[in-house]
């Protein structure tokens, strides 16, 4: 199993994280988002849509009480990526154990 390399990135893989975590038709709005993981506007921005390109995320935006909402959520493609990501790393960490039970 090979290692995601859009996932891979740290903030990615804590984007994606955090969305894997949620029950299938909820989403998380952008500023949550960011202030869980720390980061700026931009660098959140950059990073959704490098996962948005992979279809590995879903983005919708509205509006509450007269303001705009970004909500994001893991697409099935990406919560599919992210299991067999967790898969790999996995495999990395038992290291050539794992090899030998294949």
């Amino acid at each position: 199993m090979e290692l995601d390399q859009v996932i891979h990135q740290p903030i990615r893989f804590k984007i994606m994280s955090a969305l894997a975590t949620l029950p299938e038709s909820e989403q998380v709005d952008f500023s949550t988002l960011r202030k869980h993981l720390g980061v700026t506007d931009g660098n959140l921005g950059a990073h959704l849509r490098k996962l948005s390109r992979a279809r590995y995320i879903e983005i919708t935006k509205r509006f509450v009480d007269g303001k705009p909402r970004t909500g994001i959520r893991a697409s099935p493609l990406g919560s599919r990526a992210f299991l067999d990501h967790v898969r790999a790393l996995e495999e990395i960490i038992r290291g050539p154990a794992s090899l030998a039970a294949r």
